[in-house]
């Protein structure tokens, strides 16, 4: 930590005081508390890493979702406009009974 500390936090700027005060009272825990700061610190990070992981799944399900609305509109629209389900396949990747379900 001290190595951290020394090159990538400036202790002139309120962050870096308040950094190097955080190190300096951990300095003083005794090895029970110590090991109770770090099992908080692991808890916190599983589940952030949790969290940020749903984030990331549940954007990536959103989009493609998004998209697939997206081309099952562009189908209904080509079917509206009297496109025959042939050039409907080509421009969409859609089956002929997906294209059908739309109907």
């Amino acid at each position: 930590m001290t190595e951290f500390v020394e090159k990538y936090i400036n202790p002139f700027t309120d962050y870096g005081f308040k950094k190097l005060f955080e190190a300096a009272e951990i300095a003083k825990f005794t090895p029970e508390q110590v090991r109770s700061y770090e099992n908080s610190l692991k808890y916190y990070r599983d589940l952030k890493n949790s969290l940020d992981t749903a984030k990331e799944e549940g954007i990536s399900e959103g989009i493609e979702r998004g998209i697939e609305k997206g081309i099952e509109q562009i189908a209904l629209n080509a079917l509206k406009l009297g496109k025959p389900v042939s050039e409907i396949i080509e421009l969409t990747g859609l089956t002929k009974e997906q294209i059908n379900r739309l109907r």
